[in-house]
């Protein structure tokens, strides 16, 4: 199962944990742990998917169990083979294997189909003529007792010909389904007579039109689970009121092995929305420019930003397990994406927003090189060459020309430091004849502190960073930020595209990175010093430049606006 750690002490525990540890000790299944992932195929994997992933695939590990992949496509609506290839993609990316244990739903149709006739025979399932609207009538409330459908004492005969008649495809949509006979009066609203099988007329991604019926997801998930020796059936707390259907298919069908239903709190995540309608609809809407899009909390968005796996496992692992729903601060995945890369990510130099300087006493033509570490920690790491010449970029509010009292940087007759190179000092400016701005710095350099120091021990406030304006590369970035602009958009009202960041994308286009980037990669991460950490962008493919996609901060800006009480953009 990939390289993830085995089973260890130091592994953090959870009330999960416990019930397995107590399972293995009692030998409840017969000494084994087997667990599954068993998504719908009707979207991209979230973050929140990552949870459940981490959990089935490390309870797996840490035990020295299985966990199956399974396609939970019981549902022709909505579901194909791009959702399925993605949810494969995204899995292996998080450093999961399942080996030669990838099933599909689908697969067991005639299976459940026959589950379904076994409760008829014994009179546990009947064919009902109520429409959708007057099973929820019939259902009752919270305070109120159900009432017994007039279809519900039809004979089992009688019930057996209509159910093959419906899979025979005789009836329309909806004019009939199959329902488990439990009880109407029962406190618990799942269990009155749910549905266990519907008519929809929908071409199936595996199975095409081979069927018109469908299983729904309460009778299918526990029996899939059965048919695959799965022991410990980890799912999230808004299924905790079926447990008892699970457990009641297993027992009127008497199959073996009987699978236990855990539930844990599903993640929620602020700035951000994990329910895949919503996710749907900013796809189709065309708020962000598809399921990858970096903005999204999708896997596949977060691979694109530049997330590592690793990062994300982090962030699972460090939220833990619970029976309570609680909001996520984005700040603590943030702070395990800058931890991760901190220590993997190469330093670079790069010029975002560019402003030329002119060193006028540095020889024209000359071009000197600076060997700069990749790492400052991690000298393995190795380094490269950047080129110093004449005519440099800094960044634009690296200058300023009337500076108040506390702008260290470069300003008239101020001094600062180059990065890896020299003390350089103001001397004048050009400016844009229309505009007024600042178009160019003039600027002189000491030849005496290549090393970053001066022979006469005089110090400088700030040490920037720039390119070589001849031999830099062109550049596209993408500043991310926050998808919204409030921390639950859901529980605002009803519409929450109307909470969107409108700044949540920034594309610069003139940005200079140094040349040695010209042969990065697709998914390649950079820390651009004192500016954030970075990666090449996999999906946009332009010849000009390269494109890279900011993946986070170099620090929280967003706590330090929320310190000083300003509005969210």
């Amino acid at each position: 199962m990939g390289n993830m750690a085995q089973n260890d002490a130091s592994l953090p525990s959870d009330f999960i944990r416990v019930i397995v540890d107590e399972d293995l000790r009692t030998h409840k299944h017969q000494g084994r742990v087997a667990t599954r992932f068993p998504p719908e195929p009707n979207g991209y994997p979230h973050i929140g998917h990552a949870k459940s992933i981490c959990l089935n695939f490390g309870i797996a590990v840490q035990y020295g169990g299985t966990c199956n992949l399974r396609m939970d496509d019981t549902d022709p609506s909505g579901e194909s083979m791009e959702y399925v290839e993605s949810i494969i993609r995204d899995v292996k990316w998080l450093g999961f294997d399942w080996q030669d244990r990838l099933y599909y739903a689908s697969d067991y149709y005639e299976k459940l189909y026959q589950y379904a006739m076994r409760l008829i025979r014994v009179g546990k399932a009947y064919v009902c003529d109520l429409s959708a609207d007057e099973i929820r009538e019939y259902r009752g409330t919270l305070t109120e007792p159900g009432r017994e459908s007039p279809y519900r004492n039809r004979s089992s005969e009688e019930n057996l010909a209509l159910f093959e008649r419906m899979r025979a495809g005789e009836f329309e949509d909806g004019a009939r389904v199959l329902r488990a006979k439990i009880d109407m009066t029962s406190p618990n609203i799942t269990m009155r007579d749910p549905v266990m099988y519907r008519i929809k007329k929908e071409n199936h991604y595996r199975t095409g039109e081979k069927w018109c019926i469908y299983p729904m997801y309460d009778f299918a998930h526990c029996l899939s689970d059965s048919i695959e020796g799965i022991t410990h059936s980890i799912c999230t707390l808004e299924f905790e009121n079926n447990r008892p259907l699970y457990d009641w298919f297993l027992k009127e069908l008497n199959v073996e092995p009987r699978p236990q239903q855990i539930e844990f709190a599903r993640l929620n995540l602020s700035f951000t929305v994990l329910s895949k309608r919503k996710l749907i609809e900013l796809v189709e809407k065309g708020v962000v420019s598809g399921w990858d899009d970096p903005q999204m909390p999708t896997l596949s968005g977060m691979r694109r930003r530049g997330y590592s796996p690793e990062a994300i496992r982090n962030f699972c692992e460090r939220i833990g397990v619970s029976k309570n729903d609680s909001l996520i601060d984005m700040a603590l995945l943030e702070n395990c994406v800058r931890e991760d890369l901190n220590e993997r990510a190469q330093r670079v130099l790069a010029v975002l927003r560019p402003l030329r300087v002119v060193i006028d006493n540095y020889p024209e033509g000359e071009v000197e090189e600076f060997d700069c570490p990749y790492h400052p920690k991690n000298p393995e790491m190795g380094s490269r060459k950047v080129p110093f010449s004449r005519v440099l970029y800094i960044e634009q509010e690296d200058f300023l020309e009337n500076p108040p009292k506390k702008f260290f940087r470069l300003a008239m007759g101020r001094e600062v430091r180059l990065r890896y190179g020299y003390f350089i000092r103001c001397v004048g400016v050009v400016k844009n004849a229309d505009t007024g701005e600042v178009s160019e710095v003039h600027c002189t350099y000491d030849p005496e502190t290549r090393s970053g120091f001066a022979p006469d021990g005089r110090k400088v406030d700030a040490t920037i960073h720039w390119v070589s304006a001849a031999h830099s590369v062109p550049a596209e970035v993408r500043l991310y930020d926050r998808l919204f602009r409030i921390a639950d958009p859901l529980g605002e009202g009803p519409d929450f595209i109307e909470y969107l960041n409108k700044k949540s994308l920034e594309t610069l286009g003139s940005c200079r990175v140094e040349p040695s980037l010209s042969h990065a990669a697709p998914g390649d991460r950079f820390q651009f010093e004192r500016l954030g950490y970075f990666c090449v962008d996999s999906a946009d493919d332009k010849d000009k430049f390269l494109i890279f996609n900011r993946t986070v901060t170099l620090r929280d800006a967003w706590a330090r606006i929320a310190e000083k009480g300003d509005k969210r953009p």
